[in-house]
């Protein structure tokens, strides 16, 4: 299947724009809006947010990432192949932890051109394309090359990198780098992980590690950015626990 993972939001042609042209090339091909408000022109933490959610993609899926804020200028398109799995967009970071994470990676540089390139969306004119390309198993027009590489960003950030509809606030940080008794400070509040959402009183904010892996801060029926005023690129400090 092909996945887009975006921060196009859902107004505005522009998911339809893209969709129309997979749907053109590649009609046999299952399309997931797997994301479509990562964050806005971020690269760094979205690149957060998409290695975690690639955990449960499948080998022969391709990945369709556009958080692209230098479209039109000389960050290069890359297609990586990491673990099977395929990911189509710019070369600007939003790959840096997938690629970290990868066992087995092969990197490209796209020098297909279409017919008509628009300077402002290349999502559409050529990361869709060649995506729909790839699920059909047509390699062409691919260069090996090495991405650029990001080494002064944390393998775990300790940094809100999304807010939810319900106010949610995950960070940069896997569950698995966190010991269960270790505390989080976040907008002046010492937090305590909880295993659910019922094991605290109602109002009462907390940490847990949610679906996709990655510690998230939340309120029991509460809106957790507005409590504890949490925007994407708030700071999260780690306290050790008690224990």
């Amino acid at each position: 299947m092909i996945l887009m993972f975006t921060d196009f939001g859902t107004s505005g042609p522009y998911l339809g724009e893209m969709e129309a042209v997979l749907a053109r090339l590649a009609p046999e091909i299952p399309r997931i809006r797997l994301m479509a408000d990562a964050p806005a022109f971020a690269p760094r933490p979205a690149a957060y947010l998409l290695a975690a959610l690639a955990r449960r993609f499948a080998v022969g899926d391709v990945c369709l990432a556009v958080v692209d804020p230098g479209v039109g200028g000389d960050r290069l398109p890359l297609a990586l192949e990491a673990d099977g799995r395929w990911f189509v967009g710019p070369d600007n970071g939003l790959f840096e932890l997938v690629i970290r994470r990868a066992a087995r990676l092969r990197s490209f540089v796209i020098d297909w051109q279409p017919a008509a390139l628009s300077a402002s969306f290349h999502g559409r004119d050529l990361f869709a394309p060649v995506a729909a390309r790839l699920a059909r198993g047509d390699r062409r027009g691919l260069r090996p090359a090495p991405p650029t590489r990001f080494p002064d960003w944390p393998d775990d950030w300790a940094t809100i990198v999304y807010l939810d509809a319900y106010g949610n606030a995950m960070t940069g940080l896997r569950g698995a780098a966190l010991p269960a008794d270790a505390l989080l400070e976040a907008g002046g509040r010492r937090l305590h992980r909880a295993a659910i959402f019922d094991a605290v009183a109602e109002g009462t904010p907390f940490w847990y590690v949610n679906s996709a892996g990655l510690v998230e801060i939340a309120v029991a029926r509460g809106h957790a950015g507005r409590l504890l005023d949490l925007a994407i690129g708030s700071p999260v400090a780690v306290v050790p626990g008690d224990g």
